[in-house]
């Protein structure tokens, strides 16, 4: 079981963010530590592009040792297979790189869902969002992305898992759900409003990996903080 990071620098909102210093290390770098630190993952890759502007995050995917491999800068869906034709795994956990408070404890519980029912073809705590924006996380059966590289052109180039998790006809998919629901909350990255956020939740709770749940009772507590970016709108998918 491998964990597949999505990164690049060219965001059209916030560019060069998933190397931008969060406390003591980059944005990047809280994912990749994550994503180490949950049990059952083998190895953490990071998939960026091949274009230049994607050296820096290359060179700091290795640095932070994780595999690194580079590919289309539209064509997401291809650099996730290009992953797991170097690094085999018979499923991904996909990151993206902008959601530095990854909680790896949330990361292993979809992996022993799905170690327990390995017929599934998806699991994610995104199915039925009760989360903040912010701890996605999806597993995917390597077989299901490969048919889906078949298809030529679509949403799932790009957003990867869309056409597994949108069609439940041929694709057995579950999900984890936490209570009570925290949705409403977001702790991703894609604004300067959101960096300001992110960076008051570091100083508050440290530079360790956070539980979630204490995420979530420091924002329930200091509604000054949640609107920061309360009210920043998460981009639509276009099918």
């Amino acid at each position: 079981m491998n964990v597949v990071i999505q990164a690049r620098c060219s965001s059209t909102r916030l560019p060069g963010k998933v190397l931008r210093p969060l406390g003591g290390r980059s944005v990047l770098g809280w994912v990749v530590r994550a994503a180490a630190a949950a049990h059952g993952i083998d190895t953490v890759v990071v998939a960026t592009s091949a274009g230049t502007d994607d050296d820096a995050v290359a060179e700091e995917a290795d640095r932070l040792g994780a595999a690194v491999v580079r590919g289309s800068l539209d064509d997401v869906l291809g650099r996730f297979l290009l992953a797991t034709e170097e690094y085999p795994a018979d499923a991904v956990v996909r990151l993206t790189a902008d959601c530095p408070l990854h909680d790896p404890r949330l990361l292993q519980h979809i992996v022993a869902l799905w170690r327990s029912q390995p017929e599934l073809d998806y699991v994610s705590n995104t199915l039925v969002r009760t989360l903040p924006r912010g701890f996605d996380a999806e597993l995917v059966r390597t077989g299901a992305l490969a048919e889906q590289s078949l298809i030529p052109s679509g949403p799932h180039r790009e957003h990867v898992t869309y056409g597994v998790k949108n069609d439940p006809g041929r694709y057995s998919c579950t999900g984890t759900v936490v209570a009570p629901a925290a949705d409403d909350l977001r702790v991703t990255l894609d604004t300067a409003e959101d960096w300001v956020l992110l960076e008051a939740l570091v100083a508050e709770l440290g530079d360790a990996p956070p539980r979630w749940q204490d995420v979530v009772a420091l924002l329930r507590a200091r509604p000054d903080l949640v609107a920061l970016n309360a009210h920043v709108e998460q981009r639509k998918v276009t099918p």
